[in-house]
């Protein structure tokens, strides 16, 4: 098979495909450093309760060292969430035109390889993991129980987006457990409001297999809310942005963390009125673009935490 042939469908032209060297590509591609939007959606909440946290504590003396293991761990973490969801999902893959150039499916590495890259992977996690104190490495931990049931839940309910807010934002209570030892109301709030941002963004991203996912009985809130889908995306991100917002007022925010949550929300606006969920490539942009969402209200945050800390 040629390289040309072995590129997955909705990730071509990138670094992997052009610069890695010919034998890493099919390892690149499991990991989806050829696709790094999922490492940094699963950053996004990382980082927000990172500078909440900071902010709470008035304290960034280790907040850029936080930042930049958090930054690693996301996509070193990522990388085995989907190398475990490609192995648990081969047979599906192959029956699926944009996922069957997938390397399980499209032969490029065998299960026994695919296995061995997990294990790395999860190694480099576990080292950043091992940077933080007993119940941050304690609860980093208790996330896989998550990922690894993930993969399995579009097979039995309609609801395997809620599966994946749980493992997604799993982040929000990270910030908080490393910076200040607990998990309070402020981060479950953090955690609940992640959770229905992903909801609603990943609902965006399955409307692109829609069609193949009916075709072979996988199911989706794609699926579920169909021709609702807009309703269902006002109601989530709204859910969002309250939650998220009931989360700054208890952590006690200053004005830039405020902008940085209406920025966010105008995003979130945004997307909900661009979405047309027959268009599979514009469904792609808008649930990428969810980075920036994210980013915008982390920016509010790590200027609201350092102008906390300098008080």
């Amino acid at each position: 098979m040629s390289d040309a042939t072995a590129r997955v469908a909705d990730a071509t032209g990138n670094w992997v495909d052009t610069r890695a060297p010919f034998w890493s590509r099919p390892y690149l591609r499991l990991s989806r450093f050829d696709r790094p939007i999922g490492s940094w959606l699963l950053l996004m909440p990382c980082w927000w309760s990172a500078a909440l946290a900071a902010g709470i504590a008035r304290d960034v003396s280790s907040l850029a060292l936080v930042v930049v293991l958090f930054f690693v761990g996301a996509f070193v973490m990522r990388g085995a969430g989907c190398t475990w969801n490609d192995i648990t999902d081969r047979d599906l893959d192959a029956r699926v035109e944009r996922t069957r150039s997938r390397p399980l499916p499209a032969g490029q590495v065998s299960v026994t390889q695919a296995l061995a890259f997990l294990v790395l992977q999860a190694l480099i996690g576990l080292a950043v993991l091992l940077q933080f104190n007993r119940f941050a490495i304690l609860t980093g931990i208790a996330s896989l129980v998550i990922v690894a049931v993930y993969p399995f839940m579009k097979r039995i309910t309609w609801w395997p987006q809620v599966v994946l807010g749980l493992a997604f934002s799993w982040g929000a209570l990270m910030g908080f457990v490393v910076t200040l030892g607990r998990i309070d109301l402020t981060a479950l709030m953090l955690y609940a409001g992640s959770i229905a941002w992903v909801i609603g963004y990943d609902t965006i991203y399955a409307h692109q297999d829609a069609e193949d996912d009916a075709l072979i009985g996988i199911k989706s809130t794609a699926r579920l809310f169909a021709e609702r889908t807009h309703l269902a995306l006002i109601v989530f991100y709204a859910l969002a942005v309250v939650l998220i917002g009931g989360a700054l007022l208890l952590g006690g925010v200053r004005w830039p963390a405020w902008i940085g949550l209406i920025a966010f929300a105008a995003h979130l606006m945004w997307q909900i009125r661009r979405l047309d969920i027959s268009d599979p490539a514009l469904c792609l942009r808008i649930f990428k673009s969810n980075r920036d969402a994210g980013l915008l209200l982390f920016a509010g945050l790590l200027v609201d935490a350092v102008m906390r800390a300098a008080v």
